[in-house]
């Protein structure tokens, strides 16, 4: 049977850099197909040559037997390919109905929008979801989730027979997840196919038939779902042997070198809305504790509700100086934590600012004198970093945006460092800088370290967890599993416990 979907041979680079190489990927009609693999596996890049965005090198495109070149996501969608993608692009403003119908609007003989037909049409739609709301009202007066399924239902009036979604379930909760694994159960009952890109491996043996694993660029394994296991899929995504993996998490994880000195965090059983389930970790002062696991594990959501950016459903955290945790970031840095984001360009450098502003942003209130900035000494701290750091820059005035990203890495490293914290959580402290970079952001923190800080370190490169750590828990969907300590960490180890926690899980 011809497949709904073919993508053989895909070749990209970016500025010579290859994306990928020989990709391919295929779908069945009324077929859910999971996309899955680790960060800078592919699939972004396959999903937007796909939908028009990027232009493919080389490489055949076949959409219900016929050659497909789309050139923008319109014709995408004239063709009738959708994507949810997981940042939506919706409008809050405007009603349901205007979101469903926008660029495709029905009009009545005289040219005009027929209003009546489009609510009429954005109610079928929804109440097929078991969906019953005002779709007048605005997009961005409802949950997530009817702004998700929102979502949906525009790709279902344009007919669309392959809807792409990409991490659908990010922001729901599990309640919201029920409703949309109804919905794309309904969507495959009407004969429309689905492309699942997720982290979230449980989801996919509820939902999905096969999966499609990337790596490095690569299509390198196609699974039924019903006949593999996570274990397996893990073993794809990492390029290991499942069975040495599973050796590898059966072996003694060894002892640790002791504890460390004294406590500085201490937290329990944390539980947020929609990630968190059970979550508990400590540090200790001059000691580094690693958070591991594969993506959608709960490391990055842990860390902000450590430090009062996502409110506590349940647990508690303690720190020497603050008992009962931290409602928000400022009192969490008032009681000496610092927490270096994981996406610097988004959540951490003020762009069109100064090197020295964007330094010294947490720094304000204590340099605020009665009437005015101690200009004097902020200029001061800001030297003192930039050399003791070694940042390379034209001026201290000169805008972040001109750095480099492993010198725009140093800055937001000394924005926390000259608070002189008692605890830094690092979420990924050397992505996307060079190799000559990321060590010497490693030597500056094993150095602070070494003066009795602690910190809480956050990495998808298994090497520099298990190089830099004292301790590793590893979380498994949103639960802290089981614990490693060096001295007698491997990666070979660190990987054979993250495959175990989830293959037990599955059990």
């Amino acid at each position: 049977m011809q497949p709904l979907l073919r993508m053989q041979g895909i070749n990209k680079s970016f500025a010579g850099v290859v994306a990928l190489s020989s990709a391919g990927l295929e779908i069945a009609a009324g077929e859910v197909h999971a996309l899955i693999g680790q960060n800078g596996a592919g699939k972004s890049t396959l999903i937007k040559i796909l939908t028009g965005v990027y232009r493919k090198d080389s490489g055949d495109i076949e959409f219900e037997g016929a050659p497909l070149n789309a050139q923008s996501p319109r014709e995408a969608q004239d063709n009738g390919i959708a994507t949810i993608y997981q940042e939506l692009s919706l409008v809050p403003l405007r009603s349901v109905t205007e979101n469903v119908i926008m660029g495709y609007e029905p009009r009545t003989r005289f040219g005009f929008i027929d209003w009546k037909a489009a609510h009429d049409r954005t109610r079928e739609i929804l109440s097929g979801f078991g969906i019953d709301i005002d779709v007048t009202r605005p997009l961005g007066s409802y949950s997530t989730a009817i702004q998700q399924l929102t979502a949906i239902a525009r790709a279902v009036s344009l007919n669309a027979r392959l809807v792409i979604m990409d991490e659908p379930t990010s922001s729901l909760d599990d309640r919201e997840v029920e409703t949309l694994f109804g919905v794309v159960r309904g969507l495959k009952a009407r004969g429309v196919s689905v492309i699942y890109v997720s982290h979230f491996l449980d989801e996919l043996f509820h939902i999905c038939d096969r999966a499609t694993i990337m790596r490095d660029g690569q299509t390198v394994a196609v699974r039924e779902i019903a006949s593999t296991t996570k274990l397996g899929l893990i073993a794809d995504m990492l390029g290991r042997d499942p069975e040495e993996i599973a050796a590898a998490g059966m072996t003694d994880l060894g002892g640790g070198k002791g504890e460390a000195g004294e406590l500085l965090l201490d937290a329990r059983n944390l539980s947020t809305r929609r990630m968190l389930r059970d979550v508990s970790v400590s540090v200790r002062k001059g000691e580094i504790v690693g958070l591991g696991g594969l993506l959608g594990s709960g490391r990055t959501e842990a860390a902000r509700a450590i430090f009062g950016l996502d409110r506590l459903s349940a647990g508690t955290v303690s720190t020497h100086r603050t008992p009962a945790g931290f409602s928000d970031p400022a009192e969490a840095i008032r009681g000496g934590v610092g927490f270096l984001t994981e996406d610097r360009k988004a959540e951490g450098i003020v762009p069109e600012m100064s090197v020295r502003e964007n330094m010294t942003l947490a720094l304000l209130p204590a340099l605020a004198g009665k009437f005015s900035l101690d200009r004097a000494r902020e200029e001061e701290i800001v030297k003192k970093f930039v050399d003791a750091l070694g940042i390379k820059l034209a001026s201290i005035e000169q805008p972040i945006r001109e750095l480099s990203g492993g010198n725009q890495q140093k800055v937001l490293l000394a924005r926390w460092l000259a608070l002189e914290p008692d605890l830094l959580i690092l979420d990924e402290p050397t992505r996307g800088v060079d190799v000559g970079a990321k060590f010497e952001i490693q030597s500056i923190i094993r150095e602070y370290v070494e003066k009795g800080v602690g910190v809480l370190l956050i990495s998808s490169e298994f090497e520099e967890l298990v190089e830099g750590a004292d301790r590793i828990v590893v979380l498994q969907d949103g639960v802290s599993v089981t614990e490693l300590r060096n001295p007698g960490i491997t990666e070979e180890k660190l990987i054979g416990a993250i495959a175990q926690s989830h293959e037990g899980a599955e059990a």
